[in-house]
């Protein structure tokens, strides 16, 4: 009969390092936007976001706060320059007025995490 004992799950695991995770906000720092001078966002039809839109989906969805109301009844404000160039914004507006281009090629943003 052997006595060996069995391997617990514990002894199978790799050392993990002891590493911080950096934040979301750091993380976004740490991206590079190569400015191509033209924003690649708009809106279609600048009256429809005042006249038709209560609910700024656009605003809402977008995790690099590029859109922004700053006042009643305005049509949002864009700093495409912070774009993370995901789209969420064309999606989230349920009446399609989102105006949404990648950048022009060797401009837009650069990801330093994957």
């Amino acid at each position: 009969m052997s006595t060996t004992s069995p391997t617990t799950d514990r002894d199978a695991l790799p050392d993990v390092p002891d590493v911080e995770n950096a934040s979301t906000e750091d993380r976004l720092y740490a991206d590079k936007y190569t400015d191509h001078e033209d924003s690649h966002l708009g809106v279609k039809v600048a009256g429809f976001c005042t006249d038709k839109c209560d609910t700024d989906d656009c605003v809402a969805v977008c995790p690099a706060d590029v859109w922004r109301v700053e006042g009643d009844d305005e049509v949002p404000t864009i700093a495409y320059e912070n774009c993370l160039e995901c789209g969420s914004c064309r999606f989230a507006c349920p009446h399609n007025n989102v105006a949404w281009e990648y950048p022009e090629r060797g401009a837009g943003v650069s990801y330093k995490y994957g």
